[in-house]
């Protein structure tokens, strides 16, 4: 009986999935924040809570990231990626800065003391790969100029999301500085040999998942980005950030064949994780900290507006681009919860929670929208600032050349 409730929830999600799909097509709108608003309504607190395929949609939501972010590696080559960090290091410390400051700051204003400031700097700081992959897929950015300098963001975060996580973990644990630093060691490790293998040894990998067959291809890089996610994960090192340096230790015809592969299932999982994400959050706990919230969420759009628009400046994307590289990066998500279930499981202050869900959830959903309004946004901006210049507009406002092989030329401004 119990398989049964299961199989019969299970059924019904993926059915309501469809169709939150088939209404986004309709209306030409993200279907990211109907799976959000759908998750909200069921899960705890909601409408009809769903309890008994939980675990399974617990898991599902995992692999939703995990396969989301391997194919966001897939576009990228090892060198690609060292070359872009060393050039985009200015751009993620900037981001670091100036997207931690805001949740430090109300904590501290707050008076919930420096180690909730420890965990809120960590919720606002962090952009969710997941929802920007997600995003940059469904809108056809992947191929953009700007890709290279947003996808170096969010390296970057996950990078520091490896050292912030385990030194979060011992602050809230009261740990000793001797506790926390072999923790931090063991996750810079990690991260240092799944790099030197997709660097040094990408072939080699290449060469061990060719297939004589897509089936038997598909279930070998299935197998290999979850079995390294999961030992990244269990040494201190997100999931994300091994499926990722997978993805990139991919390349040529064998990664785009891998992409066609689980670009069905990618899809089916990264929809169970938006879903998950609402499932966890009750409606009710939310309305005492929406002013809060709000706040901070206007602080970040804003300063991860900027973020992109500066990233994106440095590689020479003009104007739309800039733009769409910072609406790109607005979304919160995965890590942020995550973030925030550690500080509420150790007493830090039981309205963090609520304010951190409430937060995540408007910069989820306004995220995907503001990604849709950059390209109009910014031909609005020339039309008008070619009128102030006394140039005539044009009829229609062709997009600027922003894609990797177009021959025209971007807008310089």
């Amino acid at each position: 009986m119990h398989t049964a409730i299961q199989l019969i929830e299970l059924g019904a999600i993926i059915l309501a999935l469809g169709l939150l799909g088939a209404v986004a097509v309709r209306f030409s709108i993200s279907a990211i924040p109907l799976y959000l608003v759908a998750g909200l309504a069921f899960g705890a607190g909601g409408i009809l809570p769903l309890g008994a395929s939980e675990e399974f949609v617990a898991i599902g939501a995992e692999v939703g990231v995990i396969l989301l972010l391997f194919t966001l590696g897939l576009e990228y080559t090892a060198n690609e990626l060292v070359g872009t960090l060393r050039t985009s290091a200015p751009a993620g410390l900037a981001d670091l800065v100036m997207n931690a400051a805001p949740g430090v700051l109300a904590a501290l204003l707050l008076g919930w003391g420096p180690v909730a400031a420890v965990a809120m700097g960590g919720i606002t700081y962090v952009t969710s790969s997941g929802i920007t992959a997600k995003v940059m897929a469904d809108l056809g950015w992947l191929g953009n100029r700007e890709t290279p300098a947003v996808l170096s963001i969010l390296v970057f975060e996950d990078l520091a999301m490896a050292a912030y996580l385990p030194i979060l973990t011992a602050v809230l644990a009261g740990a000793s500085l001797l506790a926390g630093a072999t923790t931090l060691g063991i996750a810079a490790a990690t991260i240092a040999v799944i790099l030197y293998i997709a660097l040094k040894h990408g072939r080699l990998v290449e060469k061990f998942v060719q297939s004589p067959t897509d089936e038997v291809l598909l279930l070998k890089v299935l197998g290999l980005t979850m079995l390294v996610a999961g030992i990244a994960q269990q040494l201190q090192v997100s999931a994300a950030v091994g499926a990722f340096l997978v993805g990139i230790a991919l390349s040529g015809p064998l990664a785009h064949t891998a992409r066609d592969l689980l670009a069905p299932l990618r899809d089916l999982f990264a929809a169970v994780f938006f879903v998950f994400f609402g499932l966890h959050t009750d409606p009710a706990d939310l309305p005492p900290v929406l002013g809060i919230a709000a706040l901070l969420a206007v602080a970040g759009v804003l300063t991860k507006l900027g973020t992109g628009y500066v990233s994106a400046k440095r590689a020479g994307v003009g104007s739309t681009g800039r733009l769409r590289a910072g609406a790109a990066l607005v979304p919160r998500g995965e890590f942020n919860i995550v973030i925030a279930g550690l500080a509420v499981s150790a007493g830090v202050n039981p309205k963090l929670g609520p304010l951190a869900a409430a937060y995540v959830l408007m910069l989820a959903i306004a995220g995907p929208l503001l990604a849709r309004t950059a390209e109009p946004l910014a031909r609005t901006m020339r039309a008008r600032k070619k009128r102030k210049a006394g140039e005539p507009a044009p009829a229609s406002d062709v997009p600027e050349a922003e894609r990797i092989g177009d021959e025209r030329v971007s807008d310089p401004t």
